[in-house]
């Protein structure tokens, strides 16, 4: 992901995006400026400039002409951050709450989406957590698992080479590095491969047999490494 990608993230268009680095890089540049340093039509630099304003990345500089200059990315993002978890507190409010999926059996597709079904598993995960991932990987996961061992609750790890995480307890065997194994609670599993970015497709369950099955599977797995 690039930055323009990064900044579509916060809801700019290509343009307005691109935009935005220019006049980070620039200082300020009126309409003409931009659109001739950009390669961007004038109607469609025009456009995205004044997009920029309405979406408080810009301000507007009256001088002979006018100019853009930009928000500083820290204030941008910071209001963009602080904008939507009022929106989303709104919408916990008002929205009808979600009925519990008892026992079914989701699909989810997609390595960003599965790391966030697995960093919200991990936050919501009152008591205990068992995750087998490759060593690599587990690194994005650091900051959830220490957090769950701070607060005394029990994280295991299954990984292919030391981990450091005090606290944590951590078995080394030969993992699978597109394997992805989680279950907190004794009440929710993931389980399921990240290949790439392009292939990645996980399966996220509550049902009780699976659930059962999973914990026996990995039960064993642990006493065999106990036993090495």
């Amino acid at each position: 992901m690039d930055n323009v990608e990064r900044l579509m993230e916060f809801g700019l268009t290509r343009h307005e995006a691109s935009l935005y680095i220019l006049l980070t890089l620039e200082g300020s540049l009126n309409g003409y400026e931009a659109a001739k340093q950009s390669g961007i039509s004038r109607s469609n630099a025009y456009n995205a400039l004044a997009g920029l304003v309405d979406k408080g990345a810009a301000y507007i500089q009256e001088e002979d002409t006018v100019r853009y200059t930009p928000v500083a990315i820290e204030e941008f993002c910071s209001n963009k951050i602080r904008h939507l978890e009022q929106k989303k507190t709104e919408l916990k409010e008002e929205l009808p709450g979600k009925r519990k999926n008892e026992g079914g059996y989701l699909t989810i597709k997609g390595e960003e989406h599965i790391c966030d079904k697995i960093i919200d598993m991990l936050l919501q995960a009152e008591e205990r957590a068992y995750i087998s991932v490759y060593n690599e990987r587990l690194e994005m996961f650091r900051e959830y698992l220490e957090k769950m061992v701070s607060e005394g609750k029990k994280v295991v790890i299954i990984t292919n080479e030391p981990f450091e995480l005090k606290g944590a307890t951590v078995y080394l065997t030969q993992c699978k590095k597109e394997q992805i194994r989680l279950i907190t609670d004794s009440k929710d599993v993931l389980t399921g491969a990240i290949t790439n970015c392009y292939e990645a497709t996980s399966l996220y369950s509550s049902n009780n047999n699976l659930v059962e099955v999973f914990k026996d599977a990995l039960a064993n797995e642990i006493q065999l490494l106990k036993m090495q």
